[in-house]
């Protein structure tokens, strides 16, 4: 900033440069951004851009206050790469976080306290991912049931929280705490463990220096959703449901209908070489159509190019017990249907590039959950139907996290996420590890 407000000829170009960056870290330090519970992932954008635009509040009222002349535009010019190198800071933390944290580094010794049952849920739900940053190293169960974990259990709770061994709660978990060195305390709220033991436990865990985290039950809601309010002494959790009409909607629509007109312009080229390759490899036309299932189970015609040969549905019956995915899906590793050319056109998603067709008539959109056939939505369950309350995609969680190595349950579980936590940001983020994906061309088969 300095050495534009120097070839500009602005007044004090290194007080106002100075004045810049102390505006910058004054803004991350009050938001809380040089923690390790800072944003990442697809909240990194907005919250650079809300402490960008914060910063330059600041920057205007310092000025003003210490007298420094500077031009409005060449202020917000100079501080425009600010957005993108805080983002790709984020980004690149994030990403060395995730990957020391499944070298088993990087990581936060967790105690959980709650009863057995609850207790074997929440063990149950950290041991799918290993991006987190908590590692359970015992527990504090409630009662006298047993776990079916193999966590250790230091102590227990008294199952009565009005009996007098409940007023020894916070001595018996300070002690399990500074016994296992943990760094944060998670407690697990139950019939056996209600709002008034909890909040004494809260006293004396903040009063030994201990960190606590509630768990409130939720699962795989996404931070932006969750609104706390206060009512009668009580805390109140409001969960937002996820756009389904409004500005982002209208903004992934346009978005849609640009990007794939955009594409098919752009890629037209590959579009010749894709269908050439396939027209002199194999007998048979150079697309395929299916009928898939879209949104509120509406039936549509989904185009690829072929990568099979012409009698492939005909021959799925006999290969129905090689079938390498579990669920309601059919994939093979060595599919001996796959051409040649198909084959490597599935390597790189080549033979995707025609749903972008589907995408200009509104029947897909550039980022969904997968797109089923009408069988597979037969074995639907009312879990596995929440999918198709919005349109399937081009791409999706499901692409850019592993494709067809996912499990039937991973599937579901990552097309769910998307539904119930859509935001326009996401679908963002989502097209752009798409690209890495593809190239990178893992699950691809």
């Amino acid at each position: 900033m300095g050495l534009l407000c120097a070839v500009t000829q602005q007044p004090q170009p290194l007080l106002t440069a100075v004045l810049a960056g102390a505006s910058w870290l004054a803004v991350g330090a009050s938001k809380n951004r040089y923690s390790r519970e800072e944003p990442a992932g697809d909240g990194a954008v907005l919250a650079v851009l809300r402490d960008w635009l914060t910063m330059l509040g600041v920057l205007a009222i310092v000025c003003v206050v210490a007298r420094v002349e500077v031009s409005l535009q060449i202020c917000v010019l100079a501080l425009v790469p600010c957005l993108a190198l805080g983002v790709a800071r984020r980004r690149l933390v994030h990403r060395y976080l995730v990957a020391a944290r499944r070298r088993a580094q990087a990581l936060r010794r967790v105690l959980i306290v709650g009863e057995a049952g609850t207790v074997d849920v929440v063990l149950a739900e950290l041991a799918h991912r290993t991006d987190h940053e908590y590692v359970v190293v015992g527990s504090c169960l409630v009662g006298e049931e047993d776990s079916d974990s193999a966590v250790p259990v230091p102590a227990r709770l008294a199952s009565d929280g009005s009996s007098p061994e409940a007023a020894l709660d916070g001595e018996t978990v300070l002690r399990c705490a500074a016994d296992l060195d943990v760094d944060l305390v998670f407690v697990a709220p139950g019939r056996r463990l209600p709002a008034p033991r909890i909040r004494r436990l809260a006293w004396a865990l903040h009063d030994g220096g201990r960190n606590l985290a509630i768990l409130p039950g939720l699962i795989d809601v996404s931070q932006h959703r969750v609104r706390l309010a206060k009512a009668a002494g009580l805390t109140v959790m409001h969960i937002d449901p996820a756009a389904r009409r409004g500005v982002p909607v209208l903004l992934k629509q346009v978005t849609d209908r640009l990007g794939a007109l955009l594409l098919l312009a752009l890629l037209s080229p590959v579009f010749a070489l894709v269908a050439a390759a396939i027209r002199l490899s194999s007998a048979g036309p150079v697309f395929y159509w299916q009928i898939r299932v879209g949104q509120d189970l509406r039936p549509f015609r989904m185009w690829k190019f072929r990568t099979m040969v012409v009698t492939a549905d005909r021959m799925r019956a006999a290969l129905e017990s090689s079938n390498e995915h579990d669920g309601a899906m059919f994939k093979m590793r060595r599919d001996p249907r796959v051409t040649p050319v198909g084959r490597l056109l599935r390597r790189f998603s080549l033979d995707e590039l025609p749903q972008l067709f589907n995408v200009l008539a509104g029947h897909m959109s550039l980022v969904g959950p997968r797109p089923p056939l009408p069988e597979e939505v037969e074995r639907y369950d009312g879990t596995e139907l929440r999918r198709l309350s919005v349109k399937p995609g081009l791409t999706g969680l499901w692409q850019v996290s592993g494709r067809s190595d996912l499990s039937w349950d991973e599937t579901v579980a990552l097309d769910l996420s998307y539904v119930d936590n859509w935001s326009y940001v996401r679908d963002i983020s989502v097209l752009a590890r798409t690209v890495r994906a593809v190239v990178d061309g893992r699950g691809a088969y």
